[in-house]
C-alpha cells in the first residue's frame, strides 16, 4: 500500500546523514558508494526515505564477513526550496565519482542539468519522489501523484455529498510531485459539478511556517462576517501545507467545522485525524520509496534490468481505517530500527 511528502526546515547548509560512506565512489579501494540525495533532511518523510535506503543497503550482505556490498552517502539541503544547495550536493557526488545517485529533485527544471551531467559521466541516476525535466535517468521510483490528488478530491467530494464550495492551498511552484497532486484534485472536482472551487491559486511555500501564514491569509479572505467560513471543504497537497492549514484552522477556532482532506501522515497530522480536525489523509509509502530507490540502483550496479517507472503506492486513511494492520507500518514506521 501506501507516508508523506514533507517539507524541510532550518538553515540552507547541505546536511550529511547517518550513512556517510566516505569520499570514494566505485573506486578508491573501498566499497561502491550510492549517494541518496533528498529534497530536505528534517521531516519524517525524508527520515522514512533514509530508513528505507539503509534497509536496502543492509540487505545486500555478502562475502566472508557478511557485510553490505555497498555504502550510502546521505546528503541533501535542509529545506525543500534550496535548489542551489541540492545542485551543489549532486555536483559534489559527481566529482567524488560515486557508483550511482538516487535523487529526489526539489525542482524539476533546476535539477535537470546535473542529472544530465551525471549521465554524461556514466553515473546512473534513479529519481525518487518527484519528476525531473530530462529523460537521462534509469528509473523513476515514486507515488502516482496525480492519482493521489484525485483520490483526495474524490474523498472530499464524498464528504461533501457532491456539493459545496472548496479551496486548495498549493505547495510551491517547480515541485513536480505536488503539481501532479493538485492537478489530480482539480480533475476530481471537475467530475463533481455541484462543487465550486473558490480558490486554487495560492501557495504555501516550502516550510510549515510559510504554509501557516498562507493558510491564515486564505482563511481570512474566505470568512463570513460572523467568523464562519464561506467554504465547505479544503484540500492540501503535502505535509507542510496540511500542517500549516491545521494550525491556522485551530487558531481561528474553525478546526473540525470544515471538511479537510490533506496529504501525508506525520504524527501531528494523524493526531489531527483522530481529533476530527482532519477528515482524511492521502498517504504514500516513503520507506518503500527509499528502499526501492536504492535497491533499483543496486540492481543497476549488478547490470540487472530495471523498470523505467516503479509505483510505490498511494491510498486514503480515515478515522475508520486508521487501525488497519496494513496501514500501521506505513503511518508509523519503526525508523529507529534502520537509522540507529
Amino acid at each position: 500500500m501506501f507516508v508523506g511528502c514533507g517539507d524541510g526546515g532550518g538553515t540552507s547548509t547541505p546536511s550529511g546523514g547517518g550513512s556517510s560512506g566516505g569520499t570514494d565512489g566505485a573506486g578508491g579501494g573501498g566499497k561502491p558508494k550510492i549517494a541518496v540525495i533528498p529534497k530536505g533532511t528534517t521531516h519524517e518523510f525524508w527520515k522514512s526515505i533514509h530508513a528505507g535506503a539503509r534497509k536496502a543497503m543492509l540487505e545486500s550482505v555478502g562475502g566472508p564477513n557478511k557485510e553490505p556490498r555497498f555504502e550510502i552517502i546521505w546528503r541533501g539541503p535542509l529545506k525543500e526550496d534550496e535548489s542551489e544547495a541540492q545542485i551543489k550536493v549532486v555536483e559534489d557526488m559527481i566529482s567524488l565519482g560515486v557508483a550511482g545517485i538516487v535523487l529526489a529533485p526539489n525542482d524539476a527544471n533546476a535539477l535537470a542539468r546535473v542529472v544530465n551531467q551525471a549521465h554524461a559521466k556514466k553515473i546512473p541516476v534513479v529519481i525518487i519522489d518527484s519528476d525531473v525535466a530530462t529523460d537521462k535517468y534509469e528509473s523513476f521510483v515514486a507515488t502516482d501523484n496525480e492519482k493521489g490528488g484525485y483520490l483526495g478530491g474524490q474523498q472530499l467530494a464524498k464528504l461533501l455529498g457532491g456539493k459545496g464550495k472548496v479551496m486548495m492551498l498549493r505547495y510551491q511552484e517547480g515541485s513536480a510531485s505536488t503539481q501532479k497532486r493538485e492537478e489530480g484534485f482539480l480533475k476530481a472536482m471537475k467530475e463533481n459539478p455541484g462543487i465550486e472551487i473558490v480558490s486554487s491559486n495560492q501557495y504555501g511555500g516550502a516550510t510549515s511556517d510559510s504554509a501557516f501564514a498562507a493558510a491564515e491569509r486564505l482563511i481570512a479572505a474566505q470568512k463570513n462576517a460572523d467568523g464562519t467560513l464561506k467554504v465547505d471543504g479544503i484540500f492540501t497537497p503535502n505535509e507542510s501545507t496540511t500542517f500549516g492549514m491545521l494550525r491556522a484552522l485551530e487558531d481561528a477556532k474553525l478546526a473540525g467545522k470544515v471538511k479537510f482532506v490533506g496529504f501525508d501522515a506525520s504524527e501531528k497530522l494523524v493526531a489531527g485525524l483522530n481529533a476530527d480536525k482532519i477528515h482524511a489523509l492521502v498517504v504514500q509509502n516513503p520507506f518503500n520509496m527509499g528502499y526501492l530507490g536504492v535497491k533499483t540502483m543496486y540492481d543497476l550496479m549488478r547490470e540487472k534490468g530495471v523498470e523505467k517507472r516503479i509505483d510505490t503506492g498511494v491510498g486514503v486513511v480515515t478515522k475508520e481505517n486508521i487501525n488497519d494492520e496494513a496501514l500501521r507500518d506505513i503511518i508509523k514506521p519503526d525508523l529507529d530500527k534502520w537509522l540507529k
